[in-house]
């Protein structure tokens, strides 16, 4: 498998974008750059959830309904969630509508919201690895988990928090820019 492609602006990027153009457009301006605050943390927590077997491309297609439904993913305000919510979003064809996962969402968002201001953030933060310097050659060096992801999963489920494992977790760690897995040659590396 190739690690890098060429797109019609001729920049190089890591392989997994495709030719798909959100997806470039998810790499180019997301994917990878340090993301922080409660509120954003636990969007990406909750979006990583609902990916968990399924392509993330579905979700970021998605990801405007999710907001939307979602309150923002505001905590405070998602943490009222009851069952006349639960059962809005399950019919809600524009989202995921796994009940574990709306359910482990507005549980989350319990849990967050017993947190101090900041303290999901550098809770989070804790886990991400000093920078190696080393950047991975191709994909088959990207790691699915890593000893930190286990231990961000390990100390979440210890809080109460569900779908945080470790793969979930070092997808999360990726994307929020807690490590950086951009592949040499490209042009965000």
């Amino acid at each position: 498998m190739t690690s890098l492609i060429v797109g019609p602006d001729a920049h190089g990027r890591c392989a997994w974008v495709g030719d798909d153009v959100e997806y470039r457009r998810y790499h180019d301006e997301e994917w990878g750059t340090p993301l922080h605050g409660d509120r954003a943390l636990f969007e990406k927590m909750a979006l990583e959830g609902f990916q968990a077997g399924l392509s993330w491309i579905t979700i970021l297609r998605k990801r405007p309904r999710f907001r939307e439904v979602f309150a923002g993913f505001d905590p405070e305000t998602v943490a009222e969630f009851g069952e006349p919510d639960i059962e809005r979003l399950m019919a809600d064809a524009g989202i995921i509508r796994n009940r574990a996962k709306i359910e482990a969402t507005i549980g989350n968002a319990r849990i967050v919201r017993t947190l101090a201001d900041g303290e999901l953030d550098e809770l989070m933060w804790s886990f991400a690895p000093a920078a190696s310097g080393i950047r991975p050659a191709s994909m088959a060096e990207v790691p699915a988990v890593t000893p930190e992801s286990t231990a961000m999963s390990k100390e979440l489920r210890r809080r109460g928090f569900r779908f945080v494992g470790p793969t979930t977790m070092y997808a999360l760690m990726q994307s929020a820019g807690m490590v950086d897995d951009h592949v040499e040659g490209c042009w965000r590396a």
